[in-house]
């Protein structure tokens, strides 16, 4: 994404302590939805709203969970309702009410599909060398839908081309997002062989979405990961928390969908359909979540 005046004021963070500190308007949103006290046991004394700053700075900074900075509440504190707000749902909840904000139906029925190859840590672990990217490493393979919300992810060593690992990503979907049948993506996922392994597990089409031939330099391709639909997804790609994700092992990695979905998707209340512009501009203020390696 290109900064210009208009992203600059849309994305901006302003805070007396964090930028990536919830903002009023996200709050009012977020803490309906958040659990209630326990009957039982003792009361609680931590602020719900430090707890979720907390696990947005972290996703932020894509720092690991001893780093967090000690005016935030205790480590373990926060780690145990990150996992317990995952457990719950609580990204499904504001997946779904970001995509009515947008006119849509909550279960989405076509995504966008893209991979990225980055370098890898000498700690070890599966690795692979992409000769198309002349990187040596693993590589992210992610599913978003036409709203830029992460449906699935998977990784994987960087030498698997993007025809053999998307299988594996698209058998996330009878889970993540049942209804889902057209994946747009770009050529790299042209051919018989991709189209035949799909129609062993399930039943989606994919639609090529060609270069023009006459283009010179960059140019955005519609329904891809350089599209305005899927801006969101093309950006955390590109954040150095998620760096640190596609280094990270692979089974802790595939979980980052959870939390990231969270950020991303906060809005409005939509238990009635929000059509409203007050409604909208609330949503278009949100800032894009960058989750890094929360396991």
């Amino acid at each position: 994404m290109s900064w210009t005046e208009l992203t600059r004021c849309r994305y901006e963070r302003n805070s007396d302590d964090y930028s990536s500190d919830v903002t009023d308007a996200e709050w009012m949103v977020i803490s309906p939805l958040l659990p209630g006290r326990n009957r039982l046991g003792r009361p609680r004394r931590v602020e719900l709203r430090k707890v979720w700053d907390a696990i947005q700075y972290i996703a932020a900074a894509g720092c690991a969970w001893s780093l967090l900075p000690h005016d935030f509440p205790p480590v373990s504190t926060v780690r145990y309702y990150f996992y317990r707000w995952r457990g719950d749902g609580l990204n499904r909840t504001l997946v779904t009410q970001a995509r009515k904000v947008e006119g849509r139906e909550s279960p989405p029925t076509a995504g966008v599909i893209d991979s990225q190859s980055v370098k890898a840590t000498e700690n070890g672990g599966i690795c692979g060398y992409d000769a198309g990217k002349r990187i040596k490493g693993r590589k992210r393979h992610i599913i978003t839908d036409t709203c830029g919300h992460l449906i699935a992810i998977r990784v994987h060593a960087a030498n698997i081309q993007d025809r053999d690992g998307a299988p594996e990503v698209f058998g996330l979907l009878k889970r993540e997002a049942p209804k889902l049948r057209l994946a747009f993506a770009d050529g790299g996922y042209a051919g018989p062989k991709l189209r035949g392994a799909l129609a062993e597990i399930g039943r989606w089409v994919i639609q090529i979405v060609k270069r023009s031939d006459t283009a010179i330099g960059f140019e955005v391709i519609p329904r891809t990961l350089s599209s305005p639909q899927a801006a969101t997804a093309g950006q955390w790609m590109g954040c150095r928390a998620h760096l640190r994700l596609a280094r990270a092992l692979p089974p802790t990695g595939q979980r980052l969908g959870e939390n990231h979905r969270k950020r991303r998707s906060v809005g409005p209340d939509c238990s009635h359909p929000a059509t409203d512009e007050a409604s909208r501009k609330i949503m278009k203020s949100f800032t894009p979540f960058r989750i890094g390696h929360l396991d």
